[in-house]
């Protein structure tokens, strides 16, 4: 296969929502050579128009609600027709010739599901992106790599696979709204003996942490809500599930009794911080019961 059908047989699959456009530039401006589809969560018209005006993207969807990490990019896909997806998140960067090193590297190991490439920050420095799965280990470290690496788990924000088999698969699981798809699907790999492979010359700039939502009240809602509710969901299909929920149950009326007294402390950010937690336990129990 030569450059020019390599290049338009690899799909970049970006979901946004409430993106900054001078980070999105500069994402975009890396990968002008390849097909593009851009799901945006957030309904944003004016961002699209800017974002079309200087890059040709194949398909544009604005979706009227937040569908989701998981939802957002599963959609993506379907509209995918490509032999080859690049899972990208808007705020990692990465060049055309990183791009390339990871189809070289999935072409030439045939057990070979996913690869991803070595992340740094802006002061190149290394940056997590792989390592163990939640149940295995601390995922708060980065692995300073030498070379080829492979791992358990990586993260979402920069996924390269062939698309036949992330459908066969299953994509991600929709249960999962914004936190652990990733991991679930790394799990999943491993389920089938395929391989995961950290490329250490392919680099990206991720970005991590950087919140779209500006209120701090629905920022801390949306982070501690979600991160619990998927991270129950991760875990039940784990051995460690009945350990994590009697702790996690135990915690449950704890939240209520400090909602109560951050109430009268005028502690306003701490309420919503409990408040998030009581509702995602609240959540995942009606979520068992309709399931059981």
């Amino acid at each position: 296969m030569d450059q020019y059908s390599l290049e338009n047989n690899i799909t970049v699959i970006i979901v946004l929502y409430r993106e900054d456009y001078n980070l999105l530039y500069k994402t975009l401006d890396k990968i002008r050579k390849f097909r593009k589809i851009i799901i945006d969560n957030s309904n944003n018209i004016e961002l699209k128009n800017k974002v079309e005006a200087n890059f040709k993207i194949e398909k544009y969807i604005l979706n009227k609600k937040n569908i989701g990490f998981s939802s957002g990019y599963n959609q993506g896909v379907k509209l995918c027709k490509t032999d080859f997806i690049l899972i990208l998140n808007p705020d990692c960067i990465i060049d055309y010739e990183s791009i390339i090193k990871l189809h070289e590297k999935l072409m030439f190991n045939e057990d070979c599901f996913l690869t991803t490439p070595t992340s740094y920050n802006e002061n190149n420095q290394f940056t997590y992106s792989s390592g163990l799965l939640p149940e295995n280990g601390n995922m708060d470290f980065p692995i300073e790599v030498e070379g080829d690496i492979c791992v358990e788990n990586t993260l979402g924000a920069c996924m390269f696979l062939r698309r036949k088999d992330f459908i066969e698969i299953g994509l991600f699981d929709e249960t999962y709204f914004i936190f652990f798809s990733d991991s679930n699907l790394c799990r999943e790999i491993k389920k089938k003996n395929k391989h995961i492979i950290q490329v250490f010359d392919s680099v990206c700039i991720h970005s991590h942490g950087i919140s779209k939502v500006k209120n701090i009240f629905k920022k801390i809602y949306l982070r501690e809500h979600f991160f619990l509710l998927d991270k129950l969901h991760y875990f039940r299909k784990s051995d460690k599930h009945k350990d994590m929920m009697n702790v996690i149950i135990a915690k449950k009326n704890k939240y209520l009794l400090k909602i109560f007294f951050s109430l009268i402390t005028m502690r306003f950010q701490k309420i919503v911080y409990y408040f998030a937690k009581y509702t995602a336990i609240f959540k995942y129990n009606n979520f068992l019961r309709k399931i059981n």
